[in-house]
């Protein structure tokens, strides 16, 4: 992706052990185990709350895609992360990023789309959107910083089936 040239992401990164020195993280995707923890996280760092917020929606998600949640875990083992990156065999699709609220402005969300960019251009992605809440600008500022822009020819129509 254009955007991530000379950005230095990998910059920090402790090949041995998977985790980025800087943030202190390990990124992987998420086990069914940790889907109430993952649901926890999202309340706390105050996601915008989806009608597929529940353990049947997550479990879903991994049975179609295992490693389309993805969690950073502190070096303590607990989550302190999430972002979705789903595929659809055309494009890839960014979801979900939160970070809990005391782990926040650590590099941790950066790295967690990082690592969703590598997983998807792995699959084929060359174009990649990401679902902001427009009116948050702290995530506005974070997808701007990590390459991304603005599309104001695209706006999104949702229907809820349940």
């Amino acid at each position: 992706m254009a955007g991530n040239r000379g950005r230095g992401r990998d910059r920090g990164r402790d090949p041995d052990r998977g985790r980025d020195r800087d943030a202190g993280v390990l990124v992987r995707p998420a086990r069914r185990s940790e889907i109430p923890a993952v649901l926890a996280l999202w309340r706390e760092a105050d996601a915008v709350p989806s009608v597929s917020d529940d353990p049947a929606s997550l479990a879903r998600l991994l049975d179609t895609s295992e490693d389309a949640l993805l969690v950073a875990e502190d070096g303590g083992g607990r989550l302190v992360g999430t972002i979705v990156a789903g595929w659809d065999g055309w494009r890839g699709n960014l979801y979900r990023l939160a970070v809990l609220p005391t782990e926040r402005r650590r590099g941790i969300a950066l790295r967690l789309v990082a690592e969703a960019e590598q997983r998807l251009t792995r699959k084929g992605a060359v174009r990649l959107s990401a679902l902001v809440v427009s009116e948050h600008d702290p995530a506005v500022a974070l997808w701007l910083a990590a390459g991304y822009t603005h599309d104001p020819r695209v706006g999104r129509y949702v229907r809820t089936l349940r």
